[in-house]
């Protein structure tokens, strides 16, 4: 039986209507100028921005049009200047010729100033709102994008690829309007004047064009270099400020010197060799420029000399050649200038168009924190592919009460407590608060009912009040006060010249470790929150102020649940449950004196430690 005859199907196309007009505009540059992926980001670019300015673009090409015909009437009037000035002698006719020289370039000036002012700030907002986009963008990455990129590429990004996008446009719409309009009327002035010189003329212009196409690509591959020089010049300042005091511990001044050294003259490199490729036409183009001049001052010459043709002709001619060897320049070199645009265009959208972990439905449910009870059902989690972290974990976090972790370091403590913040999702398994999977549920309600205090205290530039207030934006100066005395931060805080306005620096870094720490359990005091997160709150404190914070934490806790992680096993010893992690399950779990009776893992570490203890104590003695 014979199957059916289908129709052929055609190929899937935008109704004409919806197309955008610069689609239209960018036939004539298609496959002569740029390659498919150049016009697909051109044309993405102009679909998302030229609807938005598409009134700032139509004035500047009014704008455009106005340089255009002043321009070409520039070349026309020369005729008169030659022919009425010059041969017949007219004083009408000067005066008459300088009134309008007068009124086209002072119309040309206006022109320009709007067109400038207009197609830079269109730009402006271009790259306001890209940058906007980037940022957005990175709060909507997770944990782990960042674990795998160093901090320097996003400032590189915003300072380079931002800055594309406006460029790109720009030089786009300036030699579709003004270069290539100023173009073709100073063409039809010429072959108004004299079509077979003009002919002669117009026939330089593709050689020009074939003879600069190539070097787009080269520069596009130098651009590339030159951005990854830039981000290892930002790599090496930003770790040399950041980590000033391992540099100078060390003596590691010639190490980072070498190697900003390195990542300069790679920059400097790439630079001189983009420069070189885009100076590369300049010989071609004046050498065709020249060529045609000379033909055109050979033959209007002869004409002029021999057959008595009109001087005011051919000096019309050969300045609107003159004229139209600059934009014409442009045009031809249009692909050398646009493709490094281009390829910061590129990096944008393939920034934009990673996928985002972290994004979710708008009517995502709120998860609700009531009894604070945490569970870790059969939980594993692999950070790559055959590497397992998390291997069918199981514990429970009763409420309003403390779970300590403990184990050796790389067990998986900090990954199983990052998982509750859902800084990772879990390969198999539920973390289930209050009987609710919290995978369904938003992140922003989890987060909001958790306290976090990690083993990297991280301040905000800013003043010490600010960083305490980031728990609660709004909070009183009151509240903020409060939440400082419950984590004994206070007194240290009104010995500085400036009290709560004091500046925490770069990081925090005018501050010492312990008393970042206490400016970080403050803020997680101002949150007030039903679960509250320790990842060795106490590591940078000594021992008195630990004692003191201890005392705090507990007033914080209390009535909370309360997951703490911590190597110094005295902290924990009052903890209702102590789950020891290794190998990401949970090898013994119980309170301190149950765990010790049993001999097991959790006695061994703690005798481990306890001996450490007595030998360093010691050690002191012996040294005093």
């Amino acid at each position: 039986m014979r199957s059916p005859r289908r129709e052929p199907q055609q190929p899937d196309r935008k109704p004409k209507k919806d197309r955008p007009l610069f689609s239209y505009l960018m036939k004539p540059f298609r496959k002569r100028f740029f390659t498919a992926g150049q016009l697909h980001l051109i044309e993405r670019l102009i679909r998302e921005q030229g609807s938005k300015h598409y009134k700032g673009y139509i004035f500047a090409f009014l704008m455009m049009g106005v340089i255009a015909t002043t321009t070409t009437l520039s070349a026309y009037i020369m005729k008169d200047i030659i022919d009425r000035i010059f041969v017949d002698r007219s004083i009408q006719a000067m005066w008459a010729i300088g009134g309008a020289i007068t009124t086209i370039y002072v119309a040309k000036g206006f022109a320009t100033y709007g067109q400038q002012v207009t197609l830079s700030k269109i730009a402006n907002n271009i790259i306001a709102e890209c940058q906007s986009r980037i940022f957005d963008k990175m709060l909507a990455m997770d944990v782990s994008f960042y674990n795998a990129r160093h901090s320097t590429e996003f400032l590189a990004r915003q300072a380079f690829i931002s800055q594309s996008a406006g460029n790109a446009l720009n030089t786009l719409i300036t030699a579709l309007g003004r270069d290539i309009l100023t173009t073709i009327g100073l063409a039809f002035a010429m072959f108004h004047q004299d079509p077979l010189l003009a002919s002669l003329a117009i026939l330089i212009m593709p050689l020009a064009i074939l003879g600069v196409r190539r070097l787009g690509n080269r520069a596009r591959k130098v651009m590339m270099t030159e951005f990854h020089g830039f981000a290892a010049i930002l790599e090496s300042l930003q770790e040399t400020a950041q980590g000033i005091r391992v540099v100078k511990s060390f003596t590691l001044e010639p190490f980072m010197r070498e190697r900003q050294l390195r990542a300069i003259q790679s920059f400097e490199t790439a630079a001189n060799k983009l420069s070189r490729v885009q100076s590369r036409s300049s010989p071609l183009m004046e050498t065709l420029a020249g060529v045609a001049i000379a033909m055109v001052v050979v033959y209007g010459g002869y004409r002029v000399i021999h057959a008595g043709a009109q001087p005011g002709n051919f000096f019309a001619f050969i300045t609107a050649l003159l004229l139209a060897t600059e934009p014409a320049k442009r045009v031809a070199r249009l692909h050398v200038d646009i493709s490094s645009s281009l390829l910061g265009v590129g990096m944008l959208y393939e920034f934009l168009d990673e996928p985002t972990p972290e994004s979710e439905p708008a009517n995502m449910p709120e998860l609700k924190i009531t009894e604070g009870r945490v569970e870790f059902s059969d939980v594993e989690f692999c950070y790559r592919a055959g590497e397992m972290v998390l291997n069918k974990l199981n514990f429970i976090a009763e409420p309003g009460q403390t779970t300590a972790l403990v184990g050796r370091s790389g067990g998986g403590k900090t990954t199983a407590m990052s998982m509750i913040l859902r800084f990772y999702e879990p390969t198999a398994g539920k973390i289930i608060i209050d009987g609710q999977d919290i995978s369904a549920f938003s992140r922003r309600s989890l987060r909001s009912q958790i306290g976090y205090v990690g083993q990297d205290t991280f301040l905000f530039k800013g003043s010490v009040r600010d960083n305490i207030g980031f728990g609660r934006p709004g909070a009183s100066d009151e509240e903020i006060v409060a939440a400082a005395k419950a984590a004994f931060a206070h007194d240290f805080i009104m010995g500085f010249e400036r009290g709560y306005d004091s500046p925490v620096g770069e990081q925090g870094m005018q501050l010492s470790g312990g008393q970042r720490q206490r400016i970080s359990i403050a803020r997680a005091f101002l949150k007030d929150a039903p679960l509250i997160l320790l990842d060795e709150a106490t590591s940078a404190l000594d021992t008195e102020s630990e004692r003191a914070v201890q005392e705090a934490l507990k007033t914080l806790c209390a009535g909370r649940t309360t997951l703490v992680i911590a190597h110094r096993l005295t902290t924990v010893a009052s903890a209702e449950r102590i789950c020891v992690i290794e190998g990401g399950r949970v090898l013994e779990s119980g309170r301190q004196d149950e765990l010790l009776a049993r001999n097991g893992v959790y006695a061994l570490l703690y005798r481990t430690q306890f001996e450490r203890s007595l030998a360093m104590a010691s050690a002191d003695a012996a040294a005093e």
